[in-house]
């Protein structure tokens, strides 16, 4: 099998019989619109997707069946002579020889295998009471184009998507610039009331005041996105609390996008981390959707790779459609497939060290900012630690918080700050601490005490700031 095998373009009988009853039309009748040659009301739709999620799933399924077929019966003229024998793709196979010697062959077979790999990796990591299947994983080149494709596939135009706020802000780029979906925030603040029982805690009670709040502006919102562990905060959900968030959207017929992207990177041992697909039974399989991707906990940023795990056949076949356009090369998938399958050293090797050497990052930077008397949420999971500089800021806007995150700038210390994350309280940064100890120990010990204690109480007005002398070094936190 090679890649264009697998990746199953060029169209397949529904799809040719889309095309074929739109051209047999008179001129005057045919569709001008968006759709084109593809009338969603002339065919069979999910009511799991949106209207241009089914339109998807037309082109992915028409041609998924002929390529199943194929790939389960494929011809071999030693192993299997009375297989299939592929005259479908668009492919040279007349130098496959020259070009397996050049580039070595395993790169160009590797697609199924990898789906595998990803599933019994998961299943392993993820602790699944059941083996999870490899015809329920979806690969594209990131957690990000995971979240455009899934935007693209569940809402339509103008809807929306729930999400508790402090949270990623890549997330409002994938699902705004690629489908025009919004977000409705539910918004976490650091007081202690109600049914919470620590500071920015998501409750139920929030995701329905922002769903209501929603509805009643007459926004459809469509789906709820879950990030566990939390970035930029570092909460690890309970099993109750997931089990909560799980039912609510039953009720309410949401989607649920759960991204565990940091599932490995809990390097505490006192907290436990649990998997939605660890959870011995979904309260809405069909509508439960979980991301993971290697470049947080495998250290390896830059490498796009992000795996999708649904039982909703619609939606694997929809988002799948947009492979096309996000696919993972041949090299990647391969190294992939071998890092995912070498369990021993992930686990012996690897995951000690990281953890390890997480958790005294973690230790450091939290032991600095206690001397230096900054309030933090200390957590056991990700990179970051969520910070309180409110004290540093007079009237307590976001202007002042875009102001203080300038003076850290132009000192040579790049942070996130919490408009960043949509936080509703102006003066909380994020800072991430998985870095090198002497660019820990210069960003937080030789810089900040200095800059905290000289300059932070002379910021107001703006006129009146003296530039501090620059520090040598660049500490990223970002």
């Amino acid at each position: 099998a090679v890649l264009s095998d697998i990746a199953g373009m060029g169209g397949g009988a529904g799809l040719q019989e889309a095309r074929a009853m739109h051209v047999g039309r008179p001129l005057s009748e045919r569709r001008t619109d968006m759709y084109s040659f593809c009338n969603p009301g002339e065919f069979q739709s999910s009511p799991f997707l949106s209207t241009r999620g089914n339109i998807a799933n037309l082109f992915r399924g028409s041609t998924e069946e002929g390529y199943k077929a194929y790939h389960a019966d494929k011809y071999d003229e030693d192993k299997n002579p009375n297989g299939i024998i592929n005259f479908g793709t668009s492919e040279n196979k007349l130098c496959f020889d020259l070009m397996s010697n050049k580039l070595n062959q395993s790169l160009l077979c590797v697609f199924l295998s990898l789906r595998e790999e990803v599933a019994r990796f998961l299943t392993y990591y993820c602790k699944a009471p059941a083996p999870l299947k490899a015809e329920n994983v979806i690969v594209l080149n990131g957690c990000g184009s995971l979240f455009s494709a899934l935007a693209t596939v569940l809402c339509d135009p103008g809807e929306a998507v729930l999400i508790a706020t402090p949270f990623y802000g890549g997330i409002t780029q994938s699902l705004f610039l690629y489908g025009n979906v919004k977000l409705v925030y539910a918004y976490l603040d650091s007081k202690i009331t109600g049914t919470s029982t620590r500071p920015f805690q998501l409750t139920v009670d929030k995701l329905e005041k922002a769903l209501q709040d929603a509805r009643s502006e007459s926004v459809g919102v469509k789906a709820l996105i879950l990030l566990n562990p939390q970035n930029p905060l570092g909460d690890i959900y309970s099993l109750s609390e997931l089990r909560d968030y799980l039912e609510f959207a039953k009720r309410h017929e949401l989607h649920v996008i759960v991204d565990e992207i940091y599932m490995l990177s809990v390097f505490d041992e006192s907290a436990t981390f649990h998997s939605v697909l660890g959870m011995d039974r979904l309260p809405d399989p069909q509508r439960t959707h979980v991301m993971w991707g290697i470049s947080k906990d495998f250290a390896v940023s830059g490498i796009r790779f992000g795996t999708l795990y649904t039982e909703n056949q619609d939606v694997a076949n929809a988002v799948a459609s947009l492979c096309y356009f996000h696919g993972v090369c041949g090299p990647v998938q391969h190294k992939v497939a071998q890092l995912l399958r070498d369990r021993d050293w992930i686990n012996q090797v690897y995951l000690r060290a990281n953890h390890a050497r997480l958790k005294a990052a973690h230790t450091y930077v939290t032991d600095e900012l206690k001397t230096l008397g900054v309030p933090f949420l200390n957590r056991n999971a990700g990179f970051f630690v969520w910070i309180d500089f409110r004290k540093y800021l007079r009237t307590g806007t976001f202007e002042e918080e875009m102001l203080l995150w300038r003076r850290f700038l132009d000192n040579k210390v790049l942070l996130s700050c919490g408009k960043a994350f949509e936080c509703s309280e102006p003066g909380w940064f994020r800072i991430i601490f998985a870095d090198k100890t002497h660019r820990l120990q210069l960003g937080v010990w030789h810089f900040l005490p200095f800059y905290i204690t000289q300059s932070c109480l002379q910021l107001w007005p703006p006129h009146s700031l003296l530039k501090l002398p620059s520090i040598p070094g660049l500490l990223c936190f970002s």
